[in-house]
């Protein structure tokens, strides 16, 4: 990747990457980045390509991949005195900016807290000081008590739970335009149409866990947001096979699909 500093922040295409992976690099929207570029099929995406990367007020830092945009509207510019803090485990695909968003703070504030300088090269594992939030989550939806698939959280309160024919997925059939929440915390590595599935978040957790949200009517997340236990990730739409509000829920841990009654629970 090369990276052009001019009026606007230009990017060049490097061989092997694409849409998906430069939107994650500066914390976009895929969208965001095809609309910038008059881009309709991000398969003819073509090495040695210039794109413009939209919100250029960005610099980049030495050594790493991904740019400071501090936005005084999304972000406190100052923290307080004293503040109380958590320790943050950081995850694949977390920036300084994505985690200084999440905690509402500048991206200055919190390489001071860690005394850290912008050359540093954030890496999975590494453990930040944050200050601890005070916001309470909406409850994650609990299905009506019982034994089985029923006793256990899903995204949302479940009428039925079926498994997929021939997948390691469930089908969780609730009220339509009933809020998805999130049963993780992690960051969004999708969020898009997927044929068969409707609209789909995938949220990417630390332990190679990926889990697929299908079959919503709405989004209410984008590419590189990070996300809460009991997040709203959006609205619960109806299949258009089964004319019946069903949630398709897949979990995936480095890649292979596991059963997602096992899976992690926040």
């Amino acid at each position: 990747m090369q990276t052009v500093f001019t009026e606007d922040l230009i990017h060049v295409v490097a061989r092997g990457e694409t849409i998906f992976s430069i939107s994650r690099q500066y914390q976009i929207s895929i969208n965001e980045l095809m609309q910038a570029n008059n881009i309709t099929d991000p398969s003819t995406l073509q090495v040695g390509r210039r794109l413009t990367i939209p919100d250029a007020r960005s610099s980049i830092q030495p050594g790493g991949n991904f740019p400071v945009r501090d936005n005084p509207s999304s972000v406190s510019q100052s923290i307080p005195v004293n503040p109380v803090l958590n320790d943050y485990k950081v995850i694949r695909g977390d920036t300084f900016y994505s985690i200084a968003r999440t905690h509402k703070i500048s991206v200055q504030n919190l390489l001071e807290l860690n005394n850290l300088t912008e050359s540093h090269v954030l890496k999975a594992g590494d453990v930040l000081k944050v200050p601890r939030l005070a916001v309470v989550q909406a409850p994650v939806a609990q299905a009506p008590s019982g034994n089985g698939l029923f006793s256990l959280r899903w995204p949302v309160i479940p009428k039925d739970i079926s498994y997929m024919t021939g997948q390691m997925g469930v089908v969780v059939e609730a009220e339509r335009t009933e809020i998805v929440r999130s049963l993780t915390q992690g960051s969004v590595v999708s969020a898009s149409p997927w044929r068969k599935f409707g609209r789909v978040v995938i949220v990417e957790t630390s332990g190679g866990y990926y889990y697929m949200y299908g079959g919503l009517e709405t989004i209410n997340v984008n590419v590189g947001d990070r996300i809460t236990p009991g997040m709203d990730l959006g609205r619960l739409g109806v299949n258009a096979v089964s004319e019946k509000p069903q949630l398709f829920f897949m979990v995936f841990q480095k890649e292979k699909p596991i059963d997602p009654a096992t899976a992690p629970r926040a």
